[in-house]
């Protein structure tokens, strides 16, 4: 597949069964994401063994690095829909510029990131939720992850903007190459060179260099890619409107879920730095679950764009049930044995606190609990994003971390303590599951009537 020429892909996204087409998109971008979740995860494993305060540092800066990986994804996802419709419209010179406008706007959004957070780097901790005995560790990780926020944004944009072209293998490679040598660099630099949280960063900060410099040769060098070149980087209004229309989901989704990160460190601590850090652990643990269903929802997304492109609607609801129910049966799986090894899995993180992992084992438990409920509500946020229905695509990608939420955070703690912190996201995951619902009802609706008026 990876071999193909732009005209083969788009009669395999248009015409090749959903079943097999689908998982076969899918199998790199789930690899690009487990990879990414389990490198997250090692940062959370090697930086708690320096300590509690430490651990919860990870957690600290994981909201901004989320703020960071938000903007990208909505340039990246953003630009890339537009690219996929213009391929499935069969217009290659469009595609190209909104390939260059993403990379590059990108790559400006950043440096102003960069310069902005090392500016402000010891009011920003303090903010993201850092206590007195969290800040010192949370600074010396931020510093590093600022240093590599233009190349961060640059990895997911061309990510992205590869995934949207049919070509996520080439995107898998280069996530992987720098998820790896972190992996590999996070014990070295934490203690080898005795640098503790910020080698954790560095390692970081090094590894997205190293995924940037591989996406970006594998994007101009490979016949089968979209080039990005300076000549097509020529924006309008227009274009920015479109790639912010169908991209602000993925802003609002995961920028609002900084925001309650923010307030659930808020909270947190409270509790005292052990709750943050059991909340740390239980976040990236739930994220690495989480990775492939997202996986799987990025192979979904070029097809359903490629077919919305070519007006063929029927294909874009088979391709949504077939991943609504793979989806479905995984989670239920990873579920059951999830819920049966919680206590083990929070153990491997911080073994010697009991606290945290007491209350990371209820919290991971009750979170568990509404897992299968996930596929629908992904697979319904990838559908609305990827045909362009931006404002629900943004109500559905912020229900879940945000509109329900924030306000679970800030009420159920006063009613009831920490178990109403540890309980928050399990009951917005079923408030936000009836509201997507109701949204996608209608859309299937829309799309099955305009299927009608096309036979």
């Amino acid at each position: 597949m990876k071999n193909m020429s732009q005209k083969e892909r788009q009669q395999m996204m248009l015409n090749a069964p959903v079943h097999k087409v689908i998982p076969k998109l899918a199998v790199p971008s789930i690899i690009s994401m487990l990879i990414t979740a389990i490198y997250n995860m090692a940062d959370t494993f090697f930086v708690s063994q320096i300590g509690t305060s430490a651990s919860g540092a990870v957690g600290v800066i994981f909201s901004a690095m989320a703020i960071i990986q938000a903007v990208a994804f909505m340039i990246g996802m953003g630009s890339g829909t537009n690219v996929s419709q213009a391929l499935g419209a069969g217009d290659t010179e469009k595609a190209k510029r909104y390939a260059a406008t993403g990379f590059f706007t990108a790559f400006i959004v950043g440096v102003i990131i960069m310069l902005l957070g090392l500016a402000n780097i010891d009011p920003l901790v303090r903010f993201l939720g850092a206590t007195e005995t969290i800040a010192p560790y949370a600074r010396d990780y931020a510093q590093y992850i600022f240093f590599g926020a233009p190349f961060i944004m640059c990895s997911f944009a061309m990510n992205n903007l590869l995934r949207f072209e049919g070509l996520a293998f080439y995107g898998m490679i280069g996530i992987t190459s720098g998820g790896i040598l972190n992996m590999v660099l996070d014990p070295i630099l934490i203690f080898g060179f005795g640098m503790g949280t910020a080698g954790a960063a560095l390692a970081t900060a090094i590894s997205q260099f190293v995924s940037f410099a591989v996406l970006l040769i594998m994007t101009n060098t490979k016949p089968d890619a979209i080039k990005i070149s300076i000549k097509n980087f020529r924006p309008t209004l227009a274009m920015y409107g479109r790639i912010i229309n169908n991209g602000f989901p993925s802003l609002g989704r995961q920028g609002i879920a900084s925001v309650a990160t923010i307030i659930l460190n808020t909270t947190a601590g409270a509790y005292g730095d052990a709750a943050i850090a059991a909340m740390a652990i239980v976040s990236r643990f739930v994220m690495f679950i989480n990775s492939t269903v997202i996986g799987i929802g990025q192979g979904f997304q070029p097809v359903c764009s490629f077919s919305f492109g070519a007006g063929k609607y029927a294909r874009v609801r088979e391709a949504f049930f077939f991943c609504l129910k793979v989806t479905t049966i995984l989670l239920t799986v990873l579920a059951v044995c999830s819920f049966l090894l919680s206590e083990s899995i929070v153990t491997v993180f911080r073994r010697d606190d009991p606290l945290v992992i007491e209350i990371g084992t209820l919290a991971l438990r009750l979170q568990i609990l509404t897992l299968p409920l996930w596929g629908f509500i992904v697979m319904s946020n990838m559908l609305t994003q990827s045909i362009g229905y931006g404002i629900r695509a943004t109500i559905i990608s912020t229900a879940r971390q945000g509109l329900f939420l924030i306000p679970a955070l800030l009420v159920l703690p006063r009613m009831f303590g920490l178990l109403g912190l540890q309980m928050a996201q399990p009951v917005s995951d079923a408030l936000s599951c009836c509201l997507t619902f109701v949204i996608v009802s209608g859309i299937l609706k829309e799309l099955k009537q305009k299927e009608t008026k096309t036979l």
